[in-house]
């Protein structure tokens, strides 16, 4: 039987993975491969972009109806590329989820039989929902109370753009993800329409001067404030992370489009204008 439990300092120890596996049994890896090989890339049609897109005008004033759509995109999303890299689906799996917020995704995810664990540091948003999840950890993606290799999956969506070192945090996600488990971080581009989050679009003459302006307009400061909460993080920083982690790196691609735009990740200058949110799909070796 899987077992979590806290340890000294709040950190989980998995003692035994589902089936009674040992930790050290032989996992596979992440090969590069045309992304057109992955289960997801057949997901990736247009009309799965424009229900994404639509759904984007109510993050602000309906968020559990903007999240219930993220979080099924996001499910299905980790059991393609799962069973990708496994050659199974999710049920048993523990999905640790960093930035999980007030857990939206913890009913799509028990959906799918994984175990899910949301890490969040501020503890209004983890209760701004009313959502009560069990396995909810206070803790902060930069330093995750967790022992290495404990989860099978390590996830985060739309967070690092929130943090000011989101590379810290993704090496703080492989840390934590068992060999042969996998890495899934999504974000923000800030230069993408999306980057100044509600300060959009004035983001693109400067966060500090979107924040000003939304703050003189709305007579209150932005929920993702930059330079506290909301910081600029390109699509080139999550290539140049990609080739320096220790991590498989599965694929890279852009989370709202098309299969047939994902080449656009591929070209510099150009991605950081039309990625709009970029996709890391890694395993970790072992």
């Amino acid at each position: 039987m899987d077992r979590i439990t806290p340890t000294t300092g709040g950190a989980v120890d998995t003692a035994v993975r589902p089936g009674g596996e040992p930790d050290d049994a032989a996992r596979p890896a992440f090969t590069r491969s045309t992304p057109k090989r992955f289960r997801f890339a057949r997901r990736a049609t247009v009309r799965r972009s424009l229900r994404l897109l639509h759904s984007f005008r109510f993050e602000q004033t309906d968020p559990a109806r903007f999240y219930g759509g993220i979080a099924t995109d996001s499910a299905e999303l980790l059991a393609d590329f799962y069973a990708d890299l496994t050659g199974r689906d999710l049920t048993g799996a523990t999905v640790l989820d960093v930035g999980g917020g007030p857990g939206y995704f913890a009913d799509e995810f028990a959906r799918a039989g994984a175990r899910y664990i949301p890490v969040e540091p501020d503890p209004s948003e983890m209760h701004a929902a009313g959502i009560s999840v069990p396995a909810a950890v206070r803790g902060s993606g930069m330093a995750l109370p967790f022992r290495d290799d404990a989860v099978d999956i390590c996830f985060s969506s739309n967070v690092a753009e929130h943090v000011p070192d989101p590379w810290r945090m993704a090496d703080e996600m492989v840390r934590v993800t068992r060999p042969g488990g996998m890495i899934v971080l999504s974000y923000t581009v800030w230069l993408g329409p999306f980057g100044g989050h509600e300060t959009g679009p004035w983001h693109y003459l400067g966060g500090e001067y979107a924040a000003r302006r939304y703050r003189r307009r709305n007579g209150k400061e932005p929920k993702n404030r930059f330079g506290t909460s909301l910081f600029a993080i390109r699509a080139a920083d999550g290539v140049r992370w990609s080739r320096r982690t220790p991590a498989h790196i599965g694929v890279l691609f852009p989370r709202y489009h098309p299969r047939w735009a994902w080449w656009l990740v591929r070209v510099p200058g150009i991605r950081e204008l039309l990625v709009s949110n970029l996709v890391v799909v890694a395993s970790k070796p072992g």
